[in-house]
Protein backbone atom coordinates (compact mmCIF):
# COMPACT_ATOMS: atom_id res chain seq x y z
CA UNK A 1 0.00 0.00 0.00
CA UNK A 2 2.89 2.15 0.63
CA UNK A 3 4.30 2.22 -2.49
CA UNK A 4 1.49 3.51 -3.94
CA UNK A 5 1.71 7.14 -2.16
CA UNK A 6 5.64 6.93 -3.35
CA UNK A 7 5.95 8.79 -6.71
CA UNK A 8 8.05 6.40 -9.34
CA UNK A 9 10.98 9.14 -8.93
CA UNK A 10 11.42 8.07 -5.51
CA UNK A 11 10.78 4.82 -5.79
CA UNK A 12 13.61 4.76 -8.57
CA UNK A 13 15.99 6.58 -6.44
CA UNK A 14 15.22 4.53 -3.43
CA UNK A 15 15.99 1.24 -5.33
CA UNK A 16 19.59 2.94 -6.75
CA UNK A 17 20.48 3.92 -2.86
CA UNK A 18 19.73 0.01 -2.10
CA UNK A 19 22.04 -1.04 -4.99
CA UNK A 20 24.50 1.33 -3.83
CA UNK A 21 24.76 0.30 -0.21
CA UNK A 22 24.28 -3.23 -0.76
CA UNK A 23 27.33 -2.70 -3.60
CA UNK A 24 29.76 -0.76 -2.11
CA UNK A 25 29.22 -0.54 1.35
CA UNK A 26 28.48 -4.27 1.51
CA UNK A 27 25.45 -4.16 3.57
CA UNK A 28 23.79 -7.52 4.47
CA UNK A 29 20.16 -8.10 3.09
CA UNK A 30 18.86 -7.87 6.36
CA UNK A 31 20.57 -4.64 6.87
CA UNK A 32 19.18 -3.15 2.74
CA UNK A 33 15.48 -4.47 3.97
CA UNK A 34 14.96 -2.71 7.26
CA UNK A 35 16.85 0.20 5.44
CA UNK A 36 14.70 0.25 2.40
CA UNK A 37 11.47 -0.26 4.72
CA UNK A 38 11.84 2.54 7.32
CA UNK A 39 12.69 5.27 3.83
CA UNK A 40 9.86 3.61 2.03
CA UNK A 41 7.74 4.23 5.44
CA UNK A 42 8.75 7.55 5.83
CA UNK A 43 8.32 8.72 2.10
CA UNK A 44 4.45 7.53 2.24
CA UNK A 45 4.08 9.46 5.36
CA UNK A 46 4.92 12.44 3.61
CA UNK A 47 2.68 12.26 0.93
CA UNK A 48 -0.31 10.85 3.28
CA UNK A 49 0.88 14.21 4.98
CA UNK A 50 0.68 16.45 2.36
CA UNK A 51 -2.24 14.95 0.73
CA UNK A 52 -0.21 14.60 -2.82
CA UNK A 53 2.53 12.39 -4.08
CA UNK A 54 5.59 14.21 -4.77
CA UNK A 55 8.42 14.05 -6.83
CA UNK A 56 12.17 14.18 -5.74
CA UNK A 57 11.69 18.28 -4.35
CA UNK A 58 9.75 16.34 -1.31
CA UNK A 59 13.22 15.33 0.05
CA UNK A 60 14.90 18.20 -1.26
CA UNK A 61 12.97 20.58 0.09
CA UNK A 62 11.90 18.92 3.04
CA UNK A 63 11.14 21.06 6.01
CA UNK A 64 11.78 20.25 9.99
CA UNK A 65 8.08 20.47 10.43
CA UNK A 66 7.57 17.36 8.48
CA UNK A 67 9.92 15.61 9.94
CA UNK A 68 8.61 16.26 13.59
CA UNK A 69 5.29 15.62 12.48
CA UNK A 70 6.62 11.94 10.98
CA UNK A 71 8.33 11.29 14.37
CA UNK A 72 5.64 12.32 16.44
CA UNK A 73 2.98 9.98 13.92
CA UNK A 74 5.42 7.00 14.81
CA UNK A 75 5.43 7.71 18.55
CA UNK A 76 1.58 7.53 18.75
CA UNK A 77 1.69 4.37 16.42
CA UNK A 78 3.80 2.77 19.48
CA UNK A 79 7.36 3.19 18.03
CA UNK A 80 9.85 3.12 20.03
CA UNK A 81 12.32 5.01 20.59
CA UNK A 82 15.17 3.04 19.40
CA UNK A 83 13.57 1.57 16.72
CA UNK A 84 12.87 5.66 15.61
CA UNK A 85 16.45 6.57 15.94
CA UNK A 86 16.93 4.10 13.85
CA UNK A 87 14.53 5.17 11.18
CA UNK A 88 15.49 8.76 11.52
CA UNK A 89 18.98 7.64 10.44
CA UNK A 90 18.06 6.04 7.34
CA UNK A 91 15.99 8.69 6.08
CA UNK A 92 18.98 10.67 6.81
CA UNK A 93 21.36 8.21 5.03
CA UNK A 94 19.11 8.24 1.97
CA UNK A 95 19.05 12.41 2.18
CA UNK A 96 22.64 12.69 2.04
CA UNK A 97 23.18 9.96 -0.97
CA UNK A 98 20.42 11.99 -3.03
CA UNK A 99 21.65 15.47 -2.22
CA UNK A 100 24.97 14.23 -3.66
CA UNK A 101 23.56 12.42 -6.68
CA UNK A 102 21.10 15.73 -7.20
CA UNK A 103 22.81 18.72 -6.20
CA UNK A 104 20.95 19.85 -3.33
CA UNK A 105 21.85 20.90 0.46
CA UNK A 106 20.48 18.28 3.01
CA UNK A 107 21.66 20.12 5.97
CA UNK A 108 18.06 20.53 6.89
CA UNK A 109 17.12 16.93 7.59
CA UNK A 110 20.36 16.15 8.49
CA UNK A 111 20.16 18.25 11.95
CA UNK A 112 16.56 16.78 12.78
CA UNK A 113 17.30 15.36 16.56
CA UNK A 114 16.09 11.62 17.17
CA UNK A 115 14.39 10.54 19.99
CA UNK A 116 16.18 10.16 23.21
CA UNK A 117 16.63 6.76 24.67
CA UNK A 118 18.69 4.58 26.75
CA UNK A 119 20.86 2.02 25.22
CA UNK A 120 20.59 -1.52 26.93
CA UNK A 121 23.64 -2.58 28.10
CA UNK A 122 25.01 -6.10 27.67
CA UNK A 123 24.31 -8.45 30.52
CA UNK A 124 27.34 -10.90 30.65
CA UNK A 125 28.10 -13.43 32.83
CA UNK A 126 30.63 -13.89 35.59
CA UNK A 127 33.61 -15.89 34.47
CA UNK A 128 32.60 -19.00 36.72
CA UNK A 129 28.98 -18.90 35.48
CA UNK A 130 30.06 -19.07 31.71
CA UNK A 131 32.34 -22.00 32.25
CA UNK A 132 29.38 -23.39 34.54
CA UNK A 133 27.39 -22.45 31.36
CA UNK A 134 29.69 -24.73 28.92
CA UNK A 135 30.05 -27.91 31.06
CA UNK A 136 26.21 -27.79 31.90
CA UNK A 137 25.18 -27.80 28.39
CA UNK A 138 27.36 -30.88 27.23
CA UNK A 139 25.14 -32.54 30.16
CA UNK A 140 21.91 -31.66 28.07
CA UNK A 141 22.12 -34.27 24.98
CA UNK A 142 21.40 -37.79 24.98
CA UNK A 143 24.05 -38.86 22.81
CA UNK A 144 28.09 -38.10 23.26
CA UNK A 145 28.59 -36.43 19.76
CA UNK A 146 25.60 -34.35 20.62
CA UNK A 147 26.94 -33.01 23.70
CA UNK A 148 30.31 -32.21 22.31
CA UNK A 149 29.44 -30.37 19.88
CA UNK A 150 26.89 -28.41 21.82
CA UNK A 151 30.11 -27.54 24.01
CA UNK A 152 32.11 -26.91 20.81
CA UNK A 153 29.65 -24.37 19.62
CA UNK A 154 29.00 -22.59 23.13
CA UNK A 155 32.70 -22.57 23.58
CA UNK A 156 33.49 -20.78 20.63
CA UNK A 157 31.24 -17.96 21.38
CA UNK A 158 32.72 -17.64 24.61
CA UNK A 159 36.24 -18.50 23.46
CA UNK A 160 36.23 -16.48 20.67
CA UNK A 161 33.46 -14.29 20.98
CA UNK A 162 31.25 -14.96 17.29
CA UNK A 163 28.27 -14.77 16.62
CA UNK A 164 26.15 -17.78 16.96
CA UNK A 165 25.48 -17.30 13.09
CA UNK A 166 29.33 -16.67 12.81
CA UNK A 167 30.17 -20.41 14.74
CA UNK A 168 27.65 -22.14 12.45
CA UNK A 169 28.62 -20.45 9.53
CA UNK A 170 32.11 -22.24 10.15
CA UNK A 171 32.82 -24.87 7.24
CA UNK A 172 34.49 -28.43 7.08
CA UNK A 173 37.14 -26.57 5.52
CA UNK A 174 38.09 -24.61 8.82
CA UNK A 175 39.30 -28.21 10.71
CA UNK A 176 41.12 -28.57 12.14
CA UNK A 177 40.52 -25.20 14.01
CA UNK A 178 43.97 -22.75 13.55
CA UNK A 179 45.47 -20.43 16.00
CA UNK A 180 43.34 -17.37 13.63
CA UNK A 181 40.46 -17.67 12.28
CA UNK A 182 39.34 -15.58 9.62
CA UNK A 183 35.55 -14.60 9.99
CA UNK A 184 32.82 -12.87 8.11
CA UNK A 185 30.85 -11.06 10.27
CA UNK A 186 27.95 -8.45 9.77
CA UNK A 187 27.88 -6.52 6.48
CA UNK A 188 30.31 -8.94 5.29
CA UNK A 189 33.02 -7.24 7.51
CA UNK A 190 35.95 -9.34 7.56
CA UNK A 191 37.99 -9.82 10.73
CA UNK A 192 40.84 -12.32 12.48
CA UNK A 193 40.12 -13.90 15.70
CA UNK A 194 42.52 -15.71 18.46
CA UNK A 195 41.28 -19.44 18.81
CA UNK A 196 42.30 -20.08 22.33
CA UNK A 197 43.90 -24.20 22.93
CA UNK A 198 40.25 -24.97 24.54
CA UNK A 199 38.23 -23.63 21.77
CA UNK A 200 40.37 -26.01 19.63
CA UNK A 201 40.12 -28.67 21.33
CA UNK A 202 36.55 -28.60 21.63
CA UNK A 203 35.98 -28.60 18.02
CA UNK A 204 38.20 -31.95 17.50
CA UNK A 205 36.35 -33.77 20.24
CA UNK A 206 33.35 -32.88 18.10
CA UNK A 207 34.46 -33.59 14.88
CA UNK A 208 36.10 -37.00 16.16
CA UNK A 209 32.79 -37.81 17.32
CA UNK A 210 30.43 -36.75 14.52
CA UNK A 211 28.60 -39.44 12.38
CA UNK A 212 28.46 -37.77 10.04
CA UNK A 213 30.38 -36.92 6.79
CA UNK A 214 31.89 -33.20 7.10
CA UNK A 215 33.38 -32.25 4.17
CA UNK A 216 34.75 -29.17 3.48
CA UNK A 217 32.46 -27.17 1.51
CA UNK A 218 29.04 -28.38 4.03
CA UNK A 219 28.66 -26.63 7.57
CA UNK A 220 30.99 -27.70 10.28
CA UNK A 221 28.32 -28.17 13.04
CA UNK A 222 25.48 -30.66 12.09
CA UNK A 223 22.05 -31.52 13.55
CA UNK A 224 21.39 -35.32 13.90
CA UNK A 225 20.00 -36.00 10.49
CA UNK A 226 23.23 -34.57 9.16
CA UNK A 227 21.69 -30.98 7.87
CA UNK A 228 22.97 -27.81 8.76
CA UNK A 229 22.79 -26.83 12.79
CA UNK A 230 19.98 -24.89 14.00
CA UNK A 231 20.60 -22.41 15.97
CA UNK A 232 17.62 -22.60 17.97
CA UNK A 233 18.53 -26.09 19.20
CA UNK A 234 21.88 -24.06 20.70
CA UNK A 235 19.74 -21.64 22.06
CA UNK A 236 17.54 -24.12 23.69
CA UNK A 237 20.23 -26.48 25.74
CA UNK A 238 21.40 -22.93 26.38
CA UNK A 239 17.73 -21.76 28.18
CA UNK A 240 17.59 -25.56 29.74
CA UNK A 241 21.26 -25.10 31.51
CA UNK A 242 20.48 -21.25 32.57
CA UNK A 243 17.76 -22.60 34.13
CA UNK A 244 19.28 -25.46 36.07
CA UNK A 245 21.66 -23.37 37.36
CA UNK A 246 19.26 -20.44 38.15
CA UNK A 247 21.12 -17.83 36.12
CA UNK A 248 18.87 -15.08 34.83
CA UNK A 249 16.74 -15.19 31.59
CA UNK A 250 19.59 -12.70 30.32
CA UNK A 251 22.04 -15.92 30.14
CA UNK A 252 21.57 -16.94 26.06
CA UNK A 253 24.16 -18.01 23.65
CA UNK A 254 24.49 -14.50 22.65
CA UNK A 255 25.23 -13.34 26.36
CA UNK A 256 28.23 -15.55 26.25
CA UNK A 257 29.82 -13.62 23.76
CA UNK A 258 29.08 -10.43 25.86
CA UNK A 259 30.81 -12.14 28.45
CA UNK A 260 34.00 -12.72 26.63
CA UNK A 261 34.20 -8.85 25.25
CA UNK A 262 33.52 -7.46 29.22
CA UNK A 263 36.51 -10.66 30.98
CA UNK A 264 38.84 -9.40 28.40
CA UNK A 265 38.47 -5.59 29.40
CA UNK A 266 38.29 -6.45 32.54
CA UNK A 267 41.71 -8.08 32.12
CA UNK A 268 43.25 -4.68 31.04
CA UNK A 269 42.01 -5.62 27.11
CA UNK A 270 42.48 -2.79 24.86
CA UNK A 271 38.70 -1.21 23.96
CA UNK A 272 40.00 -0.68 20.18
CA UNK A 273 41.22 -4.17 19.92
CA UNK A 274 38.08 -5.68 21.62
CA UNK A 275 35.99 -3.65 18.08
CA UNK A 276 38.40 -5.61 16.00
CA UNK A 277 38.28 -8.82 17.74
CA UNK A 278 34.42 -8.69 17.68
CA UNK A 279 34.06 -6.85 14.39
CA UNK A 280 31.81 -3.80 15.64
CA UNK A 281 31.85 -1.23 12.80
CA UNK A 282 31.67 1.51 15.30
CA UNK A 283 33.57 2.36 18.50
CA UNK A 284 30.64 3.57 20.49
CA UNK A 285 29.02 0.12 20.54
CA UNK A 286 31.98 -1.51 22.09
CA UNK A 287 32.15 1.05 24.53
CA UNK A 288 28.74 -0.32 26.02
CA UNK A 289 31.35 -2.65 27.43
CA UNK A 290 32.95 0.33 29.62
CA UNK A 291 29.49 1.15 31.17
CA UNK A 292 29.09 -2.66 31.96
CA UNK A 293 32.62 -2.85 33.86
CA UNK A 294 32.15 0.29 35.67
CA UNK A 295 28.89 -1.07 36.93
CA UNK A 296 30.43 -4.25 38.44
CA UNK A 297 32.96 -2.53 39.90
CA UNK A 298 30.13 -0.28 41.02
CA UNK A 299 28.91 -3.43 43.01
CA UNK A 300 32.28 -4.56 44.26
CA UNK A 301 32.42 -1.15 45.85
CA UNK A 302 29.35 -1.14 46.93
CA UNK A 303 29.52 -4.42 49.08
CA UNK A 304 33.24 -3.67 50.27
CA UNK A 305 32.28 -0.54 51.74
CA UNK A 306 28.38 -0.67 52.49
CA UNK A 307 26.92 2.60 52.98
CA UNK A 308 26.11 3.29 56.97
Amino acid sequence: MSGLLISPALRDAMALCLDHKRALDGAAANTIKAYGADVAGFLAFLAGHRGQVEGLGAVANLPQTDLRAWMAAERARGVSARTLARSLSAVKSFTTWLAEREGFDASTTLSARGPKYRRKLPRPLTEDAAFAMIDRVGDQASSEWVAARDMAVVTLLYGCGLRISEALGLKGADSPLPQVLRIIGKGGRERLVPVLPAAQAAVATYVRLCPHDLTRTEPLFRGVRGGALNPRLIALVVEKARMQLGLPATATPHAMRHSFATHLLSAGGDLRAIQELLGHASLSTTQAYTAVDAARLMEVYDKAHPRA
